[in-house]
């Protein structure tokens, strides 16, 4: 059986969560590897819709395994909140394991972070004020606190209260915002220690484990290769790493224990927050897309930039993640809508074609993009149940993809629910 990772080829927002509720239903585990509650996926099963953060989606299955990561960053009250929300819907989270080298977000990581943006004004991220990059910053300078901390209470209360001295210090002398009340934290957070104990447990020999048993092992990738640190549209991404290889360190498995990687991807392209976006559509085009497929962010509800299938970000994609199939989903949002167009390249402002994504923001905010239209297709899609019954142009757009992507395309989808994805054998 393969061990498979799932990851977002775009700029997130991608429908992986669907693709994952479809893989993780075949799979005995499902483990997260990075990113924290700031990532979203929307899952529709059994007829209801869940909106999960930090939970992986396996958690609908009572059989499968779910694991977080030392790569994830945790923010108890909202994982709790989350493991509550979903008992109280009847889904069991006894399956449920956390590392204990996972790293803890702390009430002064989301009071830096509003602040920080703040400060920044018209040059801000456009983070979704979580904690998540400063939570990430206290783990890279090892002043961070971990679950192994949050769950042996002495430990933590000493450790708490000197990090939490300094953050007081940093909020009041630097931002100028007020102090967090420590023993009021330390009270709290120990509470929700003492409740996430229980689901303590190493991540790593799990994994290896359950793969060495040759048991199905999905690993769930959350937000999207634009957004990885180091290969992303930076400064305008995400602390961690959402791509193939951030699995490999943030759950704690080597590369040669994956046998494939899946990008997800939509069968056009959008983009939440800041940052060069060269085939966005400030048009009715643009807005078309946007109200058809429902482009509003799923944990902040923000809307998101929309344009054309960018094949250069593809490519890019497939290089990053060596990916060994591609899932496109939403192509049923583009029925009707006339003549399609791709962009295959970048024209950079001297008139220099590009083939390949660049490596700053600067150079591609000097990119237009060079389009291929082609045919559009009509028809309600929704309906269709496999890839033969897809209209004969809505085969060759998605032939033509696959071409331009230099990636082998396996699941198409016509629309949210499991049902509506169309994997081609």
């Amino acid at each position: 059986m393969p061990a498979r990772v799932v990851v977002g080829v775009q700029w997130g927002d991608e429908g992986k969560g669907k693709i994952i509720d479809i893989l993780a239903s075949r799979a005995d585990v499902v483990v997260r590897s990075q990113g924290g509650n700031n990532a979203g996926h929307t899952v529709e099963n059994g007829g209801e819709v869940y909106k999960l953060q930090l939970i992986p989606s396996g958690i609908l299955y009572p059989d499968t395994l779910c694991l977080l990561g030392s790569g994830v960053v945790i923010n108890p009250k909202g994982i709790l909140g989350e493991i509550d929300g979903l008992e109280a819907r009847g889904v069991s989270c006894k399956n449920l394991r956390i590392d204990p080298r996972a790293h803890v977000i702390m009430p002064w990581h989301l009071e830096i972070d509003g602040l920080s943006e703040k400060m920044r004004g018209k040059g801000e991220i456009g983070t979704t004020k979580k904690g998540i990059g400063p939570c990430y910053m206290d783990k890279a300078e090892r002043s961070g606190l971990r679950i192994y901390d949050l769950i042996h209470p002495d430990l933590f209360a000493q450790k708490a209260r000197a990090a939490g001295e300094l953050k007081n210090r940093l909020i009041t002398g630097y931002y100028g915002g007020q102090p967090l009340d420590l023993d009021a934290v330390i009270a709290e957070y120990t509470v929700y220690g003492k409740r996430l104990a229980q689901y303590a447990a190493d991540v790593s020999v799990l994994a290896y484990r359950a793969i060495r048993e040759n048991k199905e092992v999905l690993f769930e990738g959350a937000q999207g290769t634009l957004l990885d640190i180091d290969y992303g549209t930076y400064p305008f991404v995400t602390s961690s790493h959402p791509v193939s290889g951030g699995v490999c360190v943030g759950s704690g498995v080597g590369p040669t224990l994956i046998d494939e990687v899946v990008g997800a991807a939509k069968a056009y392209t959008t983009r939440v927050g800041a940052g060069p976006f060269p085939t966005e559509l400030l048009d009715e085009t643009g807005d078309e897309i946007r109200n058809r497929g429902h482009e509003f962010g799923t944990v902040t509800g923000r809307p998101r930039r929309c344009g054309w299938f960018d094949a250069v970000i593809m490519r890019h994609s497939v290089r990053i993640n060596g990916l060994t199939a591609l899932a496109i989903n939403k192509i049923d949002t583009l029925s009707g809508m006339g003549p399609l167009k791709v962009c295959t390249a970048y024209r950079k402002s001297d008139g220099t074609i590009l083939r390949d994504f660049p490596a700053t923001i600067e150079e591609l905010a000097e990119c237009s993009p060079v389009y291929e239209e082609l045919d559009g297709f009509d028809g309600d899609l929704s309906g269709c149940r496999s890839f033969d019954e897809l209209p004969e142009s809505c085969k060759k757009y998605i032939a033509e993809l696959e071409r331009l992507c230099e990636c082998p395309i396996t699941m198409v989808g016509v629309g949210p629910s499991r049902e509506q994805n169309l994997e081609r054998i």
